[in-house]
């Protein structure tokens, strides 16, 4: 018997934490951190250097633009992509990051530990946010992959410099 999924999705995708649900001052230094500025954009006005279009959140040069309806996992995706292109991708970069699944995959984690930085979101609620929203992974939850599946993506990190040594932060750019 057929149904209609639609309600179910839109129900919760409605459940993930939006820009403006939360105090984006600590969003704001974060992102500072890393010479990203957030540009708030008009609510229901197209988002610039959006690949996805809609609601997320959308990338050009050094400027992660988002709406009040963004959702704060985008926002942190996108400033991940940031991160983690090389110099000379980050000097053209305009909505498409045109990254490779290794990479992709270390976005992904990256992104979670950027969420532990922000009172508010932490780790608990990517997890949640990336699975409602519809991220996939191998291992069927975003927490199940980050915990036990996700060596590719550290090993990437801390090859790049972006984790330390004691797969911590580093605070810095992809700088190869």
């Amino acid at each position: 018997m057929p149904t209609d999924t639609a309600p179910r999705v839109e129900a919760r995708i409605a459940t993930v934490l939006r820009l403006a649900e939360f105090e984006s001052t600590q969003l704001v230094r974060l992102l500072a951190r890393f010479d990203l500025q957030l540009v708030r954009c008009d609510d229901r006005q197209p988002i610039p250097g959006s690949y996805w279009g809609d609601d997320e959140a959308g990338i050009r040069a050094n400027n992660l633009y988002a709406r009040g309806d963004t959702p704060l996992h985008s926002i942190l995706h996108e400033a991940c992509h940031y991160i983690c292109v090389s110099p000379a991708r980050r000097r053209c970069l305009d909505t498409n990051a045109a990254s490779d699944e290794a990479e992709e995959t270390a976005v992904c984690y990256l992104q979670v530990l950027l969420a532990e930085q922000l009172a508010g979101m932490g780790r608990a609620r990517m997890f949640a946010d990336m699975d409602a929203w519809g991220y996939s992974f191998r291992l069927g939850s975003s927490q199940a992959w980050f915990e036990t599946d996700a060596d590719d993506a550290l090993q990437w990190l801390g090859r790049h410099g972006i984790l330390d040594q004691q797969k911590r932060l580093a605070w810095r750019l992809r700088e190869g």
